[in-house]
């Protein structure tokens, strides 16, 4: 079975920093095309950064605004998002997904970002 566990949310300052986790396993983790993507209640899911196969770190989307850092550890199955500066308006449920021909999502981790 295929599973994608996140961790790493919880109440955080304006300014503050979080480092998100996702866990997988039930997948050839190193061939995955990995990434974080945010959801806002009543709002579309959408990308926040995206991390290739092949490892590294990037930064592939502009909604972190060069605040967040996504990498990953193929030795441990587990991805990452550094998120730092944080704002309001970064409140979101951020979910981990892997994908190559198929795409699976975790159940999500939520950060709320308020003072």
């Amino acid at each position: 079975q295929v599973q994608l566990v996140e961790s790493g949310g919880g109440l955080v300052q304006p300014g503050g920093s979080l480092r998100l986790y996702c866990a997988a396993s039930g997948i050839t983790f190193s061939r995955h095309h990995m990434s974080w993507y945010r959801q806002d209640p009543g709002k579309e899911r959408g990308l926040v950064e995206a991390m290739p196969s092949a490892g590294g770190a990037g930064n592939y989307a502009d909604s972190g605004k060069g605040r967040f850092t996504i990498s990953r550890d193929n030795a441990k199955n587990t991805l990452y998002l550094q998120m730092n500066s944080l704002k309001p308006d970064d409140t979101a449920v951020y979910y981990c997904k892997a994908k190559i021909m198929f795409e699976y999502w975790g159940q999500g981790t939520e950060v709320p970002v308020s003072s």
